[in-house]
């Protein structure tokens, strides 16, 4: 079994729509990398940090 991370240990992003850091999850394990927003409400919205 896996060692257990703390969630500060974790890899974080920017989420493009809101602006706030969110963290890894084990869901996104397979496509980290094209991660872009924090929630399923952030990728509806779709606006950019600027229209805030």
């Amino acid at each position: 079994m896996p060692k257990m991370r703390r969630k500060a240990e974790l890899p974080s992003k920017i989420c493009v729509s809101c602006g706030r850091p969110f963290a890894w999850r084990k869901a996104w394990a397979k496509i980290w990398d094209e991660v872009k927003y924090c929630s399923d409400r952030c990728r509806s919205e779709r606006r950019g940090p600027s229209a805030r």
